[in-house]
């Protein structure tokens, strides 16, 4: 009676989807993998790692006392402003 045909996706658009999807994760894992760097560098302390804010001033600078992490949790990061 009736004939019927497949109208399926053809081959060729199936393997470009495929390397298509391929791309994306692998552009995903890369910008992933940065962003933890990333978020590493910003949380150091840009200035310079003091025991007491008074040594800030001490400097000879004009400088803000910050809440960025130092590597001992007893000091104080101070960043010069201008």
């Amino acid at each position: 009676m009736f004939k019927k045909r497949g109208q399926g996706l053809s081959m060729t658009v199936i393997v470009v989807a495929a390397i298509a999807l391929l791309v994306l994760v692998i552009l995903a894992v890369i910008f992933i993998g940065r962003m933890g760097t990333t978020a590493e560098n910003v949380d150091k302390c840009k200035g310079d790692c003091v025991y007491s804010p008074e040594e800030c001033t001490e400097m000879g600078k004009y400088t803000k006392v910050t809440d960025d992490p130092c590597d001992d949790e007893s000091q104080y990061c101070c960043i010069s402003i201008a």
